[in-house]
C-alpha cells in the first residue's frame, strides 16, 4: 500500500529538541519506518525549509522524505505556517493527480486542512492524528497561546472531515468529544517506543553521588520543570539533570534562577541539547526521570524512560494517564504542586526495592504495548476499516487482504 504521511512543520529528518521539534517528527518517523517493515511504501510531505534541500530524500528503504515548497524555503515557527497552508495543499493536489496514494495519514492541525484540499479531487482517504488540540492550549496558556485564531474552528472542520480521526489516548478521545466530534469518528492508537534503542541494559554516565532525577524536553514554560526545581529543595543531596534545548534559550535562563531563588543552583545541571541517540544513556543513568508539564497531549518520554527500565515520576495529564500506572510503574501527581511531588519524591528515593519493582514492570509494559511494531500493526487496522467503508460490501474482504487482514486477527483491539 502506497501511504502518504503529511507532516507540514515536523520532518522526520529534523534534529529533536528545537522549538518546534519533538514528539511528533519522532512519531512521524518512527511510524513511517514500522510501517515500510510491514512492506508498505511510506512518502512523507514535509514543508522545504532551506534552498539547499532536495525534493526528495530518502529516510530509509520504504521511506522517501519530499520537501514540499511552500512559502518561504527558510526555518517558520509552526504557528506562522497558516497562510502558506494553501500553496502546501495545491502542491500536493497536483502531485496526487498523477499518482494517488491510496491512504493519507496527516499529522497535526495544519496538515489535515492541507490533506483535506488536496485530496478532495482524488478521493483518497484520509486518517488524521492531532498530536495537539488547540482547545486544550487555549484553556492552559490563555493569552500566551500564539496559535492562530481560526485553529479551533479549522480543528474541529478537520475532525468533520477525515475519514477517522486518531487520537493517540483516552483523554484526548474525552477532549474530541467536547468538541462534539462523534466517539464513532475516533479510534485510540498511542505513540510508540523504539524498544531496539531504549533498554535497560547499555552504557550509562556518572552523574556522581546521590540520587538523581532527570528531566527531559523542550525548554518551555508548561513542561513544568520548575516545579522540579522547587521540589528538589526537599530532597537533600539528590541532582537534578535537564536535557533539552539550547543552553542561551530564555527558558534555560529563567529556569537557573529558579534554581537559584530556591538554593539548588549546585545540584541543577543544564545540559542543553542531547543528541536523540544519547537521550537511552541519560535515562539508564537516572533514579527517577520526572515529568511535570501542565499538560501534555501524549508524553513520549515517560515512555522512553519506561523502556529502559526506569521509573517515572508525571504529571496526571493526557497521556500519561494511559502509559504510567500509578505504585506499579511510577506515580502520577497533580502538576504544578511542588510540595507533593517534592514528598514524593524523597519517599520513592527512599525506597530502593520499590525502585527496582517499578522500573521492571516499567519496562515490561513499554515492550509488551508500546513497540513500533504493534503500533504499525494498530494504526495499519484502521487504514483496513476506513479503506473498506470505501468500497463495496462485496469487495470488502478482498480489501481487507490485500492489507494484510491478519492484522485484525493479532491485534483484535486495534481498530
Amino acid at each position: 500500500m502506497k501511504i502518504a504521511m503529511v507532516s507540514e512543520h515536523a520532518s522526520p529528518l529534523a534534529t529533536v529538541g528545537g522549538a518546534d521539534a519533538g514528539g511528533q517528527n519522532v512519531h512521524v518517523a518512527a511510524l513511517s519506518l514500522a510501517l515500510a517493515a510491514r512492506g508498505h511504501e511510506v512518502t512523507v510531505y514535509t514543508r522545504r525549509e532551506c534552498p539547499s534541500q532536495p525534493e526528495e530524500t530518502s529516510l530509509a528503504p520504504g521511506v522517501t522524505v519530499v520537501h514540499v515548497p511552500a512559502g518561504p524555503a527558510m526555518t517558520l515557527a509552526k504557528d506562522d505556517l497558516l497562510p502558506w497552508i494553501p500553496d502546501f495543499g495545491r502542491w500536493l493536489a497536483r502531485r496526487w493527480s498523477a499518482v494517488p496514494p491510496d491512504m493519507v495519514h496527516s499529522h497535526f492541525w495544519m496538515s489535515g486542512l492541507a490533506a483535506l484540499a488536496a485530496a478532495r479531487d482524488a478521493a483518497v482517504p484520509i486518517v488524521h492524528t492531532f498530536h495537539a488540540l488547540g482547545t486544550v492550549k487555549r484553556r492552559h496558556q490563555g493569552t500566551a497561546d500564539s496559535s492562530p485564531r481560526e485553529r479551533l474552528k479549522i480543528e474541529a472542520m478537520v475532525a468533520c472531515h477525515v475519514d477517522a480521526v486518531v487520537a493517540t489516548c483516552a483523554d484526548e478521545v474525552a477532549e474530541l468529544r467536547r468538541m462534539r466530534v462523534p466517539r464513532h469518528r475516533t479510534r485510540v492508537v498511542p505513540c510508540g517506543v523504539d524498544v531496539s534503542s531504549f533498554t535497560p541494559s547499555g552504557p550509562r554516565r556518572d552523574f556522581g553521588p546521590g540520587p538523581v532525577l532527570l528531566a527531559v524536553g523542550r525548554p518551555v514554560p508548561r513542561k513544568g520543570v520548575d516545579t522540579t526545581i522547587h521540589a528538589l529543595a526537599r530532597i537533600p543531596g539528590a541532582t537534578l539533570v535537564i536535557a533539552g534545548g539550547d543552553l542561551d534559550d530564555p527558558e534555560v535562563d529563567r529556569l537557573s534562577r529558579v534554581a537559584a531563588r530556591c538554593g539548588v543552583a549546585d545540584r541543577v545541571r543544564f545540559l542543553g541539547r542531547v543528541d536523540r541517540e544519547n537521550i537511552p544513556i541519560l535515562m539508564r543513568s537516572a533514579d527517577v526521570v520526572v515529568s511535570m508539564p501542565w499538560y501534555e497531549p501524549f508524553g513520549i518520554v515517560p515512555l522512553e524512560a519506561m523502556a529502559c527500565g526506569v521509573p517515572v515520576v508525571a504529571s496526571a495529564v493526557g497521556g500519561h494517564l494511559d502509559t504510567v500506572v500509578p505504585e506499579v510503574t511510577g506515580l502520577l501527581l497533580p502538576p504544578r504542586e511542588p510540595h507533593a511531588l517534592g514528598g514524593a519524591l524523597r519517599r520513592l528515593l527512599a525506597a530502593p526495592s520499590v525502585l527496582a519493582a517499578y522500573g521492571a514492570a516499567a519496562v515490561a509494559r513499554a515492550r509488551s504495548r508500546y513497540d513500533w511494531h504493534r503500533i504499525a500493526a494498530q494504526t495499519t487496522a484502521v487504514y483496513a476499516e476506513v479503506l473498506s467503508s470505501r468500497v463495496p460490501a462485496r469487495h470488502a474482504e478482498s480489501v481487507r487482504g490485500a492489507l494484510g487482514a491478519r492484522v485484525a486477527h493479532s491485534c483484535p483491539g486495534a481498530a
